[in-house]
């Protein structure tokens, strides 16, 4: 075993995982959100997005329009909706906008969803972004791992295993 060589495996690896932490916190700084891009995990929005499909967010529009898909974040909840924007308040001054949202595919709106029984969002705190892209189904890996318990031990595996195997 070269120390050398196993020292160069490691600092690679290391570079690997900063540079995509570096790149996931340009595009969180370039597009004004803790998440620009999510995956899809339920069917609440077909036909406008399957799940699997992965999105890119943009936080940088100072309101949102009816017709907008907006992904939004409830308290105590760790997983980010997805929905349409039904309709749109803003309060007496203009300075603060408020959303009622629904899933395309769901019957009703969004409100039983919402935290502390409120029944509107805040544009400014609850709205992690607005959908300006997407593409379809590359984000599946992602709805694999997390429902299949030994996904995530094989992915690892794999990885590790990768990078004890990759040499020059």
């Amino acid at each position: 075993m070269n120390l050398r060589l196993e020292l160069t495996k490691l600092l690679n690896l290391c570079f690997v995982f900063s540079s995509a932490y570096m790149f996931w916190q340009g595009l969180s700084l370039v597009a004004n959100t803790h998440s620009p891009i999510v995956v899809v995990l339920s069917g609440s929005m077909e036909p406008a997005f399957q799940r699997g499909d992965i999105l890119f967010l943009w936080n940088r529009n100072q309101a949102s329009n009816v017709g907008d898909i907006v992904v939004y974040e409830v308290d105590g909840k760790q997983i980010p909706i997805v929905h349409r924007v039904l309709r749109e308040h803003h309060s007496a001054n203009f300075e603060k906008q408020y959303l009622l949202t629904k899933g395309d595919n769901n019957a009703a709106n969004d409100i039983s969803l919402y935290a502390n029984k409120k029944i509107y969002l805040n544009k400014q705190k609850d709205i992690v972004g607005t959908v300006k892209g997407y593409f379809p189904q590359l984000g599946y890996v992602t709805i694999w791992v997390s429902e299949n318990k030994y996904a995530k031990f094989a992915l690892l595996g794999l990885l590790a295993l990768s990078s004890l195997v990759g040499g020059e």
